[in-house]
């Protein structure tokens, strides 16, 4: 229904037999790779069309004769561990200070990749850890609402507690506006930090790490690979 509102909306306020071939084409292809999407609308503007001629709105249909390939199913990157070696040193490009940004940058980020890694939590569970939810006395980290609105406990092995141990020594020095609800990686402020802002960072610290794929793949290692 939503494919058939936007295909409406594009063509205008005209006649089903006065649109155009490309203009056709031009909505199913976007101005990316072909993509699974591609086909979706593809598929869904043929049954309009199958319907449209049968029931004598449409004598033709103006869909592409030709349909590319479906693309290859999306595989996630695997880092090696020299790989990931070097994504955690490249944090520490993070440590130049500026009037807007956190002394600890560095050390959050590390601690973020870290968290992702050998927690195996979403972006979005780490970012929205307080400091409640990280019990560094029993190795537990408690993820409150993730998908599904679930909750759930993660132990967590001994050198990543190590690590958050570090890191929470290091994150007193940064305001707490909730108290022990304030978010466990944190912004200067002590603040939660944003998935966008994250997802920036991540391809700064991929870039410098040399990390890339060479498999063709219209997509490089994302943040959620680590997982």
């Amino acid at each position: 229904g939503s494919a058939l509102k936007l295909f409406c909306r594009l063509m205008g306020d005209i006649d089903i037999s006065e649109v155009e071939p490309a203009r056709v084409l031009s909505f199913i292809a976007g101005k990316g790779p072909v993509t699974l999407t591609w086909h979706r609308k593809f598929y869904v503007l043929r049954l309009f069309y199958r319907f449209a001629i049968s029931r004598g709105h449409a004598t033709s249909s103006p869909l592409p004769s030709i349909v590319p390939k479906v693309p290859e199913p999306f595989q996630a990157y695997i880092y090696t561990t020299e790989e990931l070696q070097r994504l955690l040193a490249a944090t520490s490009i993070l440590k130049i200070e500026g009037p807007h940004v956190s002394r600890l940058r560095a050390d959050t980020f590390r601690t973020l990749l870290l968290i992702l890694y050998g927690a195996g939590l979403r972006l979005g569970e780490a970012l929205s850890l307080t400091l409640t939810d990280v019990d560094l006395s029993e190795n537990l980290l408690t993820v409150r609402n993730s998908k599904f609105f679930k909750s759930r406990l993660v132990p967590i092995g001994p050198r990543l507690a190590a690590e958050l141990h570090s890191y929470a020594g290091k994150r007193r020095q940064l305001p707490h506006p909730a108290g022990q609800d304030s978010a466990f990686l944190a912004t200067r402020m002590g603040t939660d930090i944003s998935g966008g802002y994250a997802e920036q960072i991540f391809q700064l610290l991929r870039s410098a790490a040399g990390i890339r794929r060479d498999d063709g793949a219209s997509y490089q290692p994302r943040m959620h690979d680590l997982r």
